[in-house]
């Protein structure tokens, strides 16, 4: 391509304003064919003063269209157009300067995944809010034993999901900055959702204080909201990638995704890969043998999840792009101040002294602290409350047979005031109320099954077993998914690159693959290079770091 065209593409830009009659726009991404003919666009566009101008009745038009240019993404030499009009669009499809026209589409919402059926351990009763013990996959995946080469210093990660409460105790320390590419503010990374700040909490909470801790505790945290409850835009998504190029950030998590990539995407994954930073992300959680998009593009390392027996999670997804595996099931982690649920529980038997009960709360418990009488419910089915006056009162129930939904629906329409449910087997889990994670009506709490049993015991033998039961914002919650998983990994290459900068990104995924612990039967790649060790990564990376050394030196 000559000077003279990158020109005339550049003076093809229309110089005029005009009214959009019509309304509501189409977003596209267009990519350039040639540096030049995008760096004429942006610098035809800067000069005029109106990238950016969303007023869609003063729009700058491009090469003569109908069609305006709003924004440029430099990295990826992409350009951001709006248009109502499809024709106007085509019409740009066979300039030559143009290699890609891609409508705006959007992939899912990452949703919190509320645990539903696995067993977790709770801390004691009256812990202090601040006290979090250290999740369980922190240890699976070996990040303490790597702590003593590195802690994750100097390395920074993008998290690209539905933003962050950059004010977490948990996380203010290590957050660095955050832009917004969902619309609005650009600076306004609020998470409305949870998922943004419990996947970073995962990665590089700082431990400090009785505080979650993280896998790489002193990495330093962006965060880019892509995703709304709108879903997930493929323009955000490569502002976002864009953003990490320009950064320079070490690694990038991305625990969402779908079935599908559009070429845009894949062009910014491949722009990331030769820029030398290196994307994770989630493999999917509809317990099928295919791989989601973007974790099965080749540049991706994909990962799946386990549970605390080291067994494939029901719901992980895999296939032959699957590259590894972590922790996905009962993940504790930050969740927006006062989003999640804690709980604690007294009860007096008879005319015994309080004694303090291990519980969990219910997701979908609303905050409310209740003082009253137990009365033993059954199962909690509808024919269980025949004869049980639970007006007024909290009714027991075991686990078993029907939902808890189902059981506190019950409870409520027979005039109970809050409902105790006891396991059926040994531990605490934590169930939902309803379907979505919303609000219920009705408080509700777990306890241990042996502790369950005892107050049935007693109130069958006629004594009268009094509970005290409050249930209390908390900033922490437990859920599940590929996406869970995925920040330990982002976590364990934040390790690596810190240990040894001079890894690429390809060069970092092979060392977490060699080194990660084999997990099986594996037949179908279920597993993938199997259970991500920190430890053993660290240590590989700092190997090949003297062996460079020694190369260079001729030692």
């Amino acid at each position: 391509m000559t000077a003279g065209k990158a020109i005339g593409w550049g003076i093809a830009l229309a110089m005029t304003l005009a009214f959009n009659a019509n309304g509501a726009t189409t977003r596209y991404l267009v990519k350039f064919k040639s540096k030049a003919a995008f760096q004429s666009v942006q610098n035809s566009s800067k000069q005029m003063g109106l990238l950016g101008q969303k007023a869609q009745s003063q729009q700058f038009k491009l090469f003569s269209s109908d069609a305006a240019v709003v924004q440029t993404l430099p990295q990826l030499e992409m350009a951001v157009i709006e248009s109502n009009s499809e024709a106007a669009v085509n019409s740009l499809k066979n300039h030559p300067a143009i290699a890609l026209i891609e409508k705006e589409v959007f992939h899912p919402a990452p949703k919190p995944m509320i645990t539903r059926s696995a067993n977790i351990s709770a801390a004691p009763a009256r812990a202090r809010s601040t006290d979090v013990p250290r999740p369980w996959g922190i240890d699976a995946v070996k990040a303490p034993e790597a702590w003593g080469t590195t802690r994750g210093a100097n390395v920074r990660v993008l998290v690209l999901d539905t933003g962050l409460d950059a004010e977490h105790s948990a996380i203010s320390s290590r957050f660095e900055k955050g832009r917004n590419f969902t619309g609005g503010s650009d600076q306004d990374i609020t998470d409305e959702i949870g998922h943004g700040t419990h996947v970073s909490g995962t990665i590089l909470a700082d431990g400090v204080g009785g505080e979650l801790v993280g896998v790489a505790p002193e990495a330093r945290l962006l965060m880019g909201k892509v995703c709304a409850s709108n879903g997930c835009s493929s323009i955000a998504i490569a502002n976002g990638i864009n953003w990490a190029i320009e950064e320079n950030v070490n690694v990038v998590n991305m625990s969402l995704g779908g079935f599908f990539i559009t070429q845009a995407e894949r062009d910014a994954l491949t722009s990331a890969d030769a820029a030398g930073v290196m994307v994770i992300a989630a493999s999917g959680n509809d317990g099928t043998g295919r791989v989601s998009f973007p974790a099965a593009f080749g540049t991706v390392m994909a990962v799946g999840a386990v549970d605390s027996t080291l067994t494939k999670a029901e719901f992980s997804q895999w296939g032959r792009e699957l590259d590894i595996v972590a922790p996905g099931v009962e993940v504790v982690s930050s969740v927006p101040q006062g989003m999640g649920r804690g709980s604690q529980m007294t009860m007096t038997v008879g005319d015994k002294g309080e004694s303090d009960v291990r519980s969990l709360p219910f997701v979908g418990s609303p905050l409310r602290e209740l003082n009253s009488e137990l009365v033993f419910a059954g199962l909690g089915r509808e024919g269980d409350f025949e004869g049980v006056d639970v007006r007024g009162k909290i009714a027991l129930i075991s686990r078993g047979e029907i939902t808890f939904k189902e059981k506190a629906e019950h409870a409520l329409a027979n005039g109970a005031r809050g409902m105790v449910v006891f396991n059926s087997v040994d531990g605490l889990m934590q169930g939902a109320l309803t379907e979505d994670g919303s609000e219920g009506a009705l408080p509700a709490v777990m306890i241990e099954k042996t502790v369950g049993e005892s107050i049935k015991a007693s109130l069958a033998g006629g004594e009268t077993v009094m509970a005290r039961v409050v249930i209390e914002p908390s900033n922490y919650a437990s859920f599940q998914g590929t996406s869970m998983a995925t920040p330990h990994v982002a976590g364990v290459a934040a390790l690596v690159r810190a240990a040894n900068p001079n890894l690429t990104p390809s060069q970092v995924r092979d060392v977490m693959k060699q080194t990660a612990t084999p997990l099986g039967p594996n037949s179908n790649n279920e597993y993938g290079a199997g259970m991500v060790n920190a430890d053993a990564a660290v240590a590989q990376a700092m190997s090949q770091s003297v062996i460079r050394l020694s190369k260079v030196t001729g030692l």
